[in-house]
C-alpha cells in the first residue's frame, strides 16, 4: 500500500483544484474529477443499500461491486491506469443473466419504489448512470478505456435487475408505471 493519510486535511485544494493520481493539479470542477467523484458516490450508494438486510448472496455481490467501483475510480483518477478489464464486464453480464432469470419478463415500466432495498438500489443504479453520463462527457475530452464505459453501463443495468428481486424478495413488489393515472 503507498500512501497513507497521517491527518486528512492537506489545505492543498483550498484554491479550488486537487490532485490526479499521476500528481497533475486540475481544478474540482474538471470533467475527470466529476466523473471519479460521482463513481464514489454510486460507491456510497451501494454502502446505504448495504445498511438495510438483503439476502445473503447479494450483499456479497454489492460488496464486491464496491471494491470494483473503488478501483474504477481510480483507473478514472490516474490517466493511463488500468483497473477495470472486459472480464470484469462480461461477470456483470453473468450476474445479471443470473438474476434476471427469476424475474417474470417486464410489460410495464416501474417506479424507483418496491421496499426500503428496492429504493436504495434504484438510487444507486441512478447514480450509476450519472457517473456513466460524466465519464461518456469526459471521454468527449481525454482517453478514456470503453471497459470503464461498458462496466458503468452493465453496473446500471444490474442494479436495477437487483433492484426488482429485493422488491420481491421483502415482499413489497414492484410498482408499475400507470400512463394514464391523473392527480385529483
Amino acid at each position: 500500500m503507498g500512501h497513507r493519510l497521517s491527518r486528512i486535511y492537506t489545505r492543498t485544494g483550498d484554491d479550488g483544484s486537487t490532485g490526479l493520481g499521476d500528481g497533475r493539479r486540475v481544478g474540482k470542477d474538471d470533467a475527470r474529477v466529476a466523473a471519479f467523484g460521482t463513481v464514489d458516490e454510486a460507491n456510497a450508494a451501494l454502502g446505504v443499500l448495504l445498511a438495510v438486510p438483503l439476502p445473503g448472496d447479494v450483499r456479497e455481490l454489492l460488496v464486491h461491486l464496491q471494491h470494483q467501483l473503488f478501483d474504477l475510480g481510480g483507473e478514472l483518477c490516474m490517466p493511463g491506469h488500468v483497473a477495470i478489464h472486459a472480464a470484469d464486464v462480461s461477470a456483470l453480464e453473468q450476474q445479471l443473466d443470473h438474476y434476471n432469470a427469476g424475474l417474470p419478463m417486464l410489460k410495464d415500466f416501474i417506479l424507483p419504489a418496491g421496499g426500503e432495498g428496492a429504493a436504495r438500489c434504484h438510487l444507486a443504479r441512478t447514480i450509476v448512470r450519472r457517473a456513466e453520463r460524466e465519464t461518456v462527457a469526459l471521454a468527449r475530452r481525454e482517453p478514456v478505456r470503453g471497459e470503464a464505459l461498458q462496466y458503468l453501463n452493465r453496473l446500471s443495468d444490474l442494479l436495477f435487475v437487483l433492484a426488482r428481486v429485493l422488491a420481491r424478495a421483502d415482499g413489497h413488489g414492484e410498482v408499475l408505471w400507470q400512463h394514464q393515472r391523473r392527480h385529483r
